[in-house]
């Protein structure tokens, strides 16, 4: 399979400066090219979308709502080809592939139906001497950058808020997977979106992303991405002033208490750990496990990764597919290695997996006796590996799961209503999911601490792309 596809700017399909090769890290195959941009091509994107601002942000929101079912509507009836392209670009299993693809359709319609419920306030007046009316702006152009984990999943976190609130989009998409943001583009012009409301680029972050985000034209800058990615954004960012919205790295601890339900704990300790090769912002970086049960934990989880079904093959029930590439398989080995050469123990996995020779595949792992000197407690794994570790009380283990920069996911599994309430409150992160996992568009994911600013899904996430204005009349 070889895909070709061109950038979206201004409406029309168009070619870059150049064109790129696109591999797929399950095969180490060229499986496409894509158009690649310059300097030249960022700045008609933001011309573009500037051009799209006045217009788009002034058309009637049950206007620009159709327009996002219409899209919406392409996205179903081409979603094998958007498969495909995840398929392809990632090696992810086709079953995981479908979180984004279907991330997007519930984006696009959720968001289509939230704008509608957006109306001017009034304010009371104390003295009752004036009235007030608060009325929600676009906030501008929006520039987003794309993590490569997810790539329509984050492209639907960012699209559908910003459509929906009048801002035209410059989508610049991960170099390394780049097939299925093009792919959208060439939904958004089949279907006929007004020009510029949406632009998809993709090129060198050095020189395509410095510009977009030195650029005086966008309203908001928004990431999906790692904390110091934020940071440099930020920094480039600062020739104007901006809003910006940021899901950053994480750093997510479980706390498996002894009264927990073991299987449920493991089920969705392992699930999302190995899940996408781990390679997910709120995945379990460091599982705490109460010294009562941890032997009877411990062998659950063994069991659980040992039954992974690791390959590239949509035909098949396939698991785990490949790291995105080599660099990120080197590092997650890297933090294998240090953990085992200060004291831990790798109880299954490292490395690559018996049987695959090909791929940047990584082989389910588990290790034990983690402790914070090693580097796998303190930075994000961004792969499949979990470390385990022992804990005697509550208040020691609440303070090890908040040794950290990152506040974005965390998790707590106990039958105790007031032990779990308590955790919840001394938890400083942005998630606490209690005896369960859930990730859907109308629920808001935040980080905080390092982890980013403002908010992904929700309602809240659409009030990221408004701007409140306060218009003020004496009463005569």
């Amino acid at each position: 399979m070889s895909f070709s596809k061109k950038m979206y700017i201004g409406g029309d399909l168009v070619d870059g400066t150049g064109m790129r090769d696109v591999d797929n890290p399950a095969t180490e195959q060229v499986i496409g090219r894509v158009a690649w941009a310059s300097s030249v091509e960022a700045e008609a994107a933001l011309q573009a979308a500037k051009a799209a601002l006045p217009v788009w942000g002034k058309t009637p929101i049950a206007e620009r709502a159709a327009w996002m079912e219409k899209l919406r509507d392409a996205v179903i009836e081409n979603e094998e080809h958007l498969l495909d392209c995840i398929h392809q670009e990632m090696g992810k299993s086709w079953k995981n592939a479908k979180e984004d693809t279907q991330m997007l359709i519930d984006a696009l319609h959720f968001f289509a139906e939230e704008i509608q419920r957006v109306r001017p306030e009034s304010l009371p007046d104390l003295q009752g001497t004036h009235e007030h009316r608060l009325v929600h702006e676009p906030v501008g152009v929006v520039v987003a950058f794309l993590a490569w984990n997810f790539p329509l999943l984050n492209l639907a976190y960012k699209i559908g808020p910003a459509l929906a609130a009048g801002c035209p989009i410059i989508i610049k998409p991960s170099s390394q997977t780049p097939l299925s943001a093009y792919a959208v583009g060439e939904l958004c012009a089949k279907i006929g979106l007004p020009a510029g409301v949406v632009n998809v680029i993709c090129g060198p972050g050095s020189e395509i992303g410095d510009h977009l985000s030195a650029s005086p034209i966008p309203g908001m800058l928004t990431l999906i991405g790692s904390t110091n990615t934020g940071k440099h954004i930020m920094k480039v960012g600062a020739s104007s002033i901006k809003r910006y919205s940021m899901e950053l790295g994480g750093n997510a601890p479980v706390l498996v208490f002894a009264d927990a339900d073991l299987d449920l704990a493991a089920d969705i300790v392992c699930g999302v750990k190995f899940a996408n090769a781990g390679q997910i912002c709120v995945t379990p970086n460091r599982v705490f496990v109460e010294s009562p049960v941890a032997e009877a934990f411990t062998a659950k989880v063994l069991t659980r990764a040992r039954a992974v079904k690791v390959g590239f093959d949509k035909t098949a029930n396939i698991d785990m597919g490949p790291m995105v590439d080599q660099k990120q398989w080197n590092g997650v080995d890297a933090l294998v290695k240090d953990a085992v050469q200060k004291g831990a123990k790798v109880l299954v996995g490292g490395g690559r997996p018996e049987g695959i020779e090909v791929g940047s595949f990584y082989a389910p792992t588990v290790l034990s006796g983690v402790t914070p000197q090693m580097r796998i407690y303190h930075e994000e794994i961004f792969g499949p590996v979990v470390s385990l570790m022992e804990f005697q009380n509550e208040e020691a283990v609440l303070e090890a799961a908040n040794d950290t920069d990152a506040g974005l996911a965390s998790y707590v599994f106990t039958r105790n209503i007031a032990k779990a309430d308590r955790c919840a409150e001394a938890l400083q992160f942005g998630e606490v999911q209690i005896n369960g996992v859930k990730y859907q568009i109308d629920l808001p994911h935040i980080g905080i601490g390092q982890s980013g600013i403002g908010c992904d899904c929700s309602h809240l996430s659409l009030h990221e792309y408004l701007v409140p204005r306060r218009i003020t009349r004496a009463l005569v």
